[in-house]
């Protein structure tokens, strides 16, 4: 007999193993549930595949192939995966538990994060999502519900249950179903085209608009409308929201918002190094509650190319005028004055006057005789 995961209550046993406790989100594919290993002992977090996508016998497939992937990630900013299986005609896969809230239940409670918060968090989040594009995995599935805050300030990034390898990707593909959420999959994604790290690093720059927006790039009623606008509009400026976002940062997110993948930063490791890079040079402290992990600074330290990205230069302003103030001032002062050299000038001068009045009258005694 068939069990049915949408109603199971507390006690239900996966494998004989995994003991159901309550259950703590539900998506569009799957509900994950907080659990009990009973051969370890241990608190973990399942996901339940709905039933449908369970009994696809080619996504079993595929979600086997992938989660064998996921299971060998391992990074501090990446959620463990321990086991996955089918029970009960069900997929689900068995990751590490983890204390907290994710990114989306974050931000309907705060609206958004000041500059100095979202930073951090998005380092961070690159800084996972990096370390899997170097595992050769693409996410698929980008999004701030993937993304859990845990009390100590550490982000981690979940729910590769949809990842692709990129060694299973060709360039010419294309796929009559388009997996990921609409609000937050690429421009090539939403064509059904082959996903690429590329795609993560766009699903990573509408996570970074949110975060520091607290709105979406883009809001439609239908998921066809969010694929067109996707493909098609720009993104309404994240300083028509927040006027104070320095340019800098606002010119980060357009470049990463851009519709042809080469256009933005190839992967989330090029992404995270510009926003650290931006970061340190505010020379803002970080957010006590959210600073950044020092395995996210050391992974972009170990990282750092030779020629770094450089941050998108900030829009032309004119320039001020600035009094030149280098040349030399003139002497204003008043010089000596040498009194003997005076009185003989006028001397010569009364002299001069007086031989001129001399000859004055020769001539007229001459010229003009009586």
């Amino acid at each position: 007999m068939r069990y049915n995961l949408f109603a199971m209550n507390e006690g239900t046993l996966l494998n004989n193993r995994y003991q159901l406790l309550e259950q703590l989100g539900s998506g569009g594919m799957s509900n994950v549930y907080r659990a009990r290993d009973l051969m370890l002992e241990r608190s973990v977090a399942i996901k339940v595949l709905h039933e449908q996508y369970s009994n696809d016998s080619g996504f079993q497939q595929r979600f086997r192939q992938e989660a064998r992937a996921a299971a060998n990630l391992s990074h501090p900013n990446i959620v463990t995966v321990h086991d996955f299986g089918l029970d009960h005609g069900q997929l689900f896969i068995v990751m590490e538990y983890i204390p907290g809230k994710d990114l989306k239940t974050l931000l309907r409670q705060r609206g958004r994060f000041s500059v100095e918060e979202a930073i951090p968090v998005m380092v961070q989040a690159c800084a996972g999502i990096g370390y899997a594009h170097r595992a050769g995995l693409v996410h698929c599935d980008v999004k701030p519900h993937n993304m859990i805050v845990t009390p100590d300030a550490r982000l981690k990034v979940t729910d590769f249950g949809i990842a692709r390898a990129l060694s299973t990707i060709t360039p010419d593909e294309k796929a009559d179903v388009v997996w990921g959420s609409p609000q937050y999959f690429s421009p090539e994604q939403a064509t059904g085209e082959a996903p690429s790290p590329a795609s993560d690093v766009y699903s990573l720059g509408v996570v970074l608009y949110e975060v520091l927006t607290g709105a979406l790039p883009f809001t439609a009623p239908t998921s066809e409308e969010l694929a067109r606008m996707h493909l098609q509009t720009s993104p309404i400026p994240p300083s028509e929201y927040v006027p104070d976002i320095p340019s800098a940062l606002e010119q980060i997110v357009l470049k990463v918002l851009s519709k042809e993948p080469a256009a933005r930063y190839r992967t989330a490791d090029q992404l995270g190094r510009v926003l650290l890079r931006f970061g340190t040079q505010r020379d803002a402290p970080s957010a006590p509650s959210l600073s950044l992990t020092p395995e996210a600074a050391s992974t972009y330290q170990r990282t750092e190319p030779q020629h770094p990205e450089p941050l998108p230069p900030p829009p032309a302003t004119p320039t001020a005028y600035v009094p030149e103030t280098t040349l030399p001032l003139p002497d204003l002062s008043v010089p000596d004055i040498d009194w003997t050299s005076v009185a003989l000038g006028l001397l010569a001068l009364l002299a001069w006057g007086g031989l001129i009045m001399f000859w004055i009258v020769i001539y007229f005694r001459y010229n003009f005789p009586q």
